[in-house]
């Protein structure tokens, strides 16, 4: 009961700040899949996997709205792909405690460049 719990919980704030702020809900995906015993990098692959349609219903319901233009997004999507095929790869080869280290350095400038610009 206690993990449904979590896992509706988790999965309620994840969906409400990936709406919020873009695919930003992986970085409470990842801490959240950890919690229910996933390891470091099985936790990254599955955040993707959650973040994929919470991600694509936010855009369905922004471009519905009219607040996104679908020509100010495609200019980034080629190299996107081409990041996404890169990371998938280099997951394989890194190390978890270096995923881990490089996932919270992420986290920690993120959040001072919010802080202090």
């Amino acid at each position: 009961m206690k993990k449904k719990l979590l896992t509706l919980t988790a999965g309620f704030f994840i969906g409400i700040i990936n709406g919020m702020l873009g695919a930003g809900g992986g970085m409470l995906a990842v801490p959240a899949l950890k919690k229910l015993g996933m390891d470091q990098k099985e936790a990254h692959r599955n955040a993707v996997a959650v973040i994929l349609p919470l991600a694509l219903f936010s855009a369905i319901l922004y471009i519905i709205r009219g607040s996104v233009g679908l020509s100010d997004s495609f200019i980034f999507i080629p190299g996107g792909l081409i990041g996404a095929v890169i990371g998938t790869i280099l997951l394989k080869k890194i190390s978890p405690k270096w995923l881990g280290v490089i996932f919270g350095g992420f986290m920690i400038y993120a959040g001072a460049r919010l802080i202090f610009k």
